[in-house]
């Protein structure tokens, strides 16, 4: 089965953040990128309910750094505020991900043609994604291109491990997990030779229930474009 792509992503800034500090406030980011927000940026190369992006690896190429900038968020109440944001500054990763088919979801068997997407994500892949990427938050663009994962030099590659503690890791969808709500999941992040290596989602052994949640039908005979009708499309 075709279904696995590398590439590299960089940008000016980066905002990882564990979903809970979000919500107003001043907000300092992980020195990590999360697996949600790389699962973000895959959903954004290409992306079908059909099937769920895994990320493997991520490689942190360029130093840490991080930038502290005055900003004027938005508040609840209309109006802005003034709030002070740490953000990570000039990052490179590269990442290394493989795509399954979703089995929750039994009415897209259909759509299920491991070439045809591979193709089609490879494809958006080299022209920068499909959609508009982002660093963790839309404040920070990012970009995406081809490349080999583990080529050219990276900072941390000759550290044997760095431990960053108990870190937000992703979030678990009722319509990729079975279940009848939406979880928190956490794990231990740890990098080793400056390479980031991500647990699946249901490896996770500390979780939080978030909101009970139920699944979004999708039909390839009514709302759903299939891979068939998009590879038509971008031909």
């Amino acid at each position: 089965m075709n279904n696995r792509i590398s590439f590299r992503l960089w940008g000016r800034y980066a905002m990882f953040t564990d979903p809970v500090t979000r919500i107003g406030g001043e907000k300092c980011s992980y020195h990590l990128p999360t697996y949600e927000a790389i699962k973000g940026v895959l959903k954004s190369i290409y992306w079908k309910p059909t099937l769920i992006w895994h990320v493997d690896k991520v490689r942190i190429v360029k130093p840490l750094r991080t930038q502290t900038k005055g900003t004027k968020p938005l508040n609840w109440n209309g109006g802005n505020s003034l709030a002070i944001y740490t953000f990570l500054h000039e990052v490179e990763y590269q990442v290394e991900a493989h795509f399954e088919w979703n089995l929750h979801r039994p009415e897209l068997a259909n759509d299920r043609i491991d070439g045809k997407h591979y193709s089609i994500a490879q494809r958006m892949l080299e022209k920068g994604g499909r959609q508009d990427i982002f660093l963790g938050t839309r404040d920070c663009q990012g970009y995406v291109e081809p490349c080999e994962f583990g080529s050219d030099a990276g900072f941390y590659d000759g550290i044997d491990e760095l431990a960053f503690g108990l870190m937000f890791h992703s979030f678990g969808y009722p319509d990729e997990t079975g279940s009848s709500s939406l979880e928190s999941l956490f794990w231990q992040a740890t990098l080793k030779q400056g390479i980031l290596q991500f647990p699946r989602p249901e490896d996770c052994s500390v979780r939080r229930v978030v909101r009970p949640m139920s699944v979004k039908a999708f039909g390839v005979d009514d709302n759903l474009q299939t891979v068939d009708q998009t590879e038509a499309e971008l031909l």
